[in-house]
């Protein structure tokens, strides 16, 4: 007789699972609680799944950096916080005049912002107060000051970019002997959030320039000349 208990109570209880089982079978299959299903996707997943989406394409599109330094002075000042288009360059290539945001060559720990000023192929040098293009003097507005250094005639590499900071003569960048390869571009600057009173959209200004120039070995050659007798 003790031992015929638990046999009966492990029936008994084996029924109800199922019974339990089959009413939960029922009750899933039923249009209420199909209804329910919908209703709970409507509400709370679909809208977590396009907050993801959202979020991811955000991360994927823009970044937000703020400004450290002066370099970059009077166009952008130092302590703003800036929007970057990442997917500027997705169907295009930068171009002269850009700001751009990328991983310093010298350190890819380290975010700098500066402008282009040449392309790939480019020829450049500084002489004069004035930045040489393809043997065209910039005319730029947006610098602070002239550039007072000198730099010798350089070609720009293959997927390189020259850079400088519109604060000509405090800022580190390709007049110290560096260029920036295209794979380390962030992004194109894109407006300015903070502070509220310097919101808005950051310029970019078109820089137009000829063709190199046939003369440019000539020169070079010449410029060394003349730093050597000095």
């Amino acid at each position: 007789m003790r031992m015929a208990l638990p046999i009966h109570i492990t029936v008994n209880l084996n029924s109800g699972l199922a019974e339990m089982a089959e009413k939960l079978r029922i009750d899933y299959n039923s249009p209420v609680s199909q209804q329910e299903s919908m209703r709970i996707f409507r509400d709370i997943i679909a809208p977590v799944l396009l907050g993801i989406a959202v979020f991811a394409l955000f991360h994927i599109t823009i970044g937000s950096f703020k400004v450290y330094g002066t370099s970059m002075l009077p166009t952008i000042e130092e302590g703003e916080y800036i929007m970057v288009s990442k997917a500027a360059y997705f169907f295009g290539e930068p171009k002269r005049g850009d700001i751009i945001v990328f991983d310093s060559p010298q350190n890819p720990q380290t975010d700098l912002i500066k402008r282009i000023i040449a392309l790939p192929g480019d020829k450049v040098e500084i002489m004069d107060d004035k930045v040489i293009v393809n043997g065209t003097p910039l005319a730029e507005p947006y610098t602070l000051e002239p550039p007072h250094y000198l730099m010798l005639p350089e070609e720009i590499p293959t997927n390189h970019y020259f850079v400088l900071g519109d604060n000509r003569n405090n800022s580190s960048d390709s007049h110290r002997g560096w260029t920036v390869p295209g794979q380390n571009i962030i992004g194109k600057a894109w407006i300015t959030y903070w502070p509220p009173y310097q919101w808005g959209r950051i310029r970019s200004y078109p820089v137009t320039v000829g063709t190199p120039v046939a003369d440019f070995n000539t020169r070079i050659l010449a410029l060394k000349t003349l730093c050597l007798t000095r």
